[in-house]
């Protein structure tokens, strides 16, 4: 953890300045293309072309379909051959300074990871984006604690590479759009801005969940995520961090920010769950944020293992930090 703090310390200055406004990450729709016409470029990578601003590949609405009796043999053979064993992906045909990591929270929701993985991967193809897939897998021995796990799948991302961009992804979320571009900006993004089940309607404001994008500097710059909330969602607190921070989030036009939900074999964890911290409105959140998050990450990583289309990474965080509630 520590090498990979020193490597954040050293390029947060490359940060632009916050802008005044949030604007909108709008992009207007682009000419239907087939990924399948990708093609390795027969030259080394130092001399491949730049990629375009803005992909070529970019078809705009997808057509969320969820096969039957669907295999990971399937989700790598039929959609995801130029995908590297780890769930490492580069442009085949051109060259980015782009690359981002996805963290993917995971508690045992195997057929949830098997449809993320085939819908996720030729989505980011799409869009020429550089990426890795890591998939945080909690040991069932406590209640499922998202946020620890969202920092556990930070710090093992970054200790691999310098990932100039963070998305943190739901596993039961699925991209209906392809021109919802998958990049960082100056300012923190909400990707996931409307969703199938609540007929895609903004579900709740003041939030910070689903599918989101930070920069590595944003990550530091709010101490991460909380690790208190067991079994809850801790959307509310990390947006309650941005504020006290001075940062407001942007988020793709509603058209392109359209999520479907997978609803079966929901976490049954989430039922069962003890007393929350207090509410971010409360007097003494602004000083509890400066001290639950990555300054007070307790974990432990037990394997981690290059799967077809995704890092595994099995952690352990039976152990709260001292003063968090635990489950009985």
């Amino acid at each position: 953890m520590e090498s990979a703090m020193n490597r954040q310390q050293q390029i947060s200055h490359k940060t632009r300045q916050r802008q005044e406004s949030c604007p909108l990450r709008f992009r207007a729709p682009l000419q239907d293309s087939n990924i399948s016409q990708v093609h390795h470029a027969d030259i080394s990578r130092e001399h491949l072309p730049n990629c375009p601003i803005i992909s070529p590949y970019i078809s705009g609405p997808l057509k969320v379909m969820i096969p039957e009796n669907l295999t990971m043999e399937q989700t790598v053979e039929e959609k995801n051959p130029p995908v590297e064993l780890g769930g490492q992906y580069q442009t085949p045909d051109c060259w980015t300074w782009r690359h981002m990591a996805v963290v993917v929270p995971h508690y045992g929701q195997a057929k949830h990871l098997q449809h993320l993985l085939f819908h996720l991967h030729p989505f980011l193809q799409r869009q020429q984006l550089p990426c890795a897939i890591y998939v945080v897998s909690q040991v069932n021995n406590t209640v499922f604690n998202q946020g620890k796990l969202r920092n556990a799948g930070f710090w093992e991302a970054m200790q691999e590479e310098d990932w100039d961009c963070v998305f943190f992804h739901d596993v039961n979320l699925l991209p209906e759009d392809s021109r919802n571009l998958c990049i960082c900006d100056s300012l923190p993004a909400q990707v996931s801005v409307t969703i199938n089940r609540f007929n895609y309607k903004l579900p709740y404001r003041g939030c910070l969940g689903g599918v989101f994008a930070l920069r590595p500097v944003h990550y530091l710059r709010i101490n991460g995520f909380p690790s208190t909330y067991w079994g809850d969602p801790e959307d509310a607190d990390i947006a309650a961090r941005l504020k006290l921070n001075g940062m407001c989030l942007s988020q793709p036009h509603l058209l392109f920010g359209r999520y479907h939900m997978l609803e079966e074999g929901l976490d049954p964890s989430h039922k069962q769950c003890p007393e929350s911290p207090e509410s971010p409105e409360s007097p003494g959140f602004q000083h509890r944020w400066q001290h639950d998050g990555t300054n007070s990450l307790g974990y432990r990583l037990l394997s981690k293992e290059l799967q077809p289309l995704y890092t595994n990474l099995t952690v352990d965080i039976s152990a709260p930090p001292p003063g968090a509630p635990v489950p009985s």
